[in-house]
């Protein structure tokens, strides 16, 4: 049964494909957006070991997943049970598209519009995805990314057939 992580910059097609591999394949799906932020405004993180037993109950509960997100902190919780990552290396330009053509998230957002207001925040925050060095950075997905050892695929653009074998 496959156990696959999917991660990169924010609106770099994490979800469409972790869905797509879901829904072909049986798999359950976590969005580790879903587990990592306390409700707060403005948005914090939840301490870490909460997000990370969450995870491992997440992994405990299926034989088959997908897990996706841009936390190489949380997603290092599920590496060792993985067999297979997904990077979504793509470029910056291109998730920024991505998030100016996003549909509404429901499960992120309470409306369309309170998406829309956070909008610039998010453009912002693509754009410094190969400069920060943060746990949400293309440096810590490289570093996944290099040192996973088991089958791992490297995807540049959302032009590829969001099928993998």
């Amino acid at each position: 049964m496959r156990k696959v992580l999917v991660f990169g910059n924010s609106a770099s097609g994490k979800s469409t494909l972790a869905i797509a591999l879901c829904e072909r394949e049986a798999l359950a799906h976590l969005d580790l957006d879903t587990l990592a932020w306390l409700p707060t405004m403005p948005p914090s993180r939840k301490p870490l070991m909460d997000s990370q037993k969450q995870i491992s109950k997440f992994i405990e509960s299926n034989h088959g997943w997908v897990i996706e997100g841009c936390y190489s902190d949380l997603l290092e919780v599920a590496i060792p049970e993985s067999n297979e990552i997904i990077f979504m290396n793509l470029p910056v330009d291109t998730c920024i598209a991505n998030a100016k053509n996003r549909p509404w998230e429901p499960h992120k957002y309470v409306s369309k519009h309170a998406q829309d207001v956070n909008l610039s925040r998010l453009l912002d925050w693509i754009a410094l995805y190969p400069k920060r060095t943060d746990t949400f950075s293309m440096v810590a997905h490289n570093e996944l990314y290099v040192k996973y050892q088991g089958k791992k695929s490297m995807y540049t653009s959302n032009n590829r057939r969001l099928t993998v074998k």
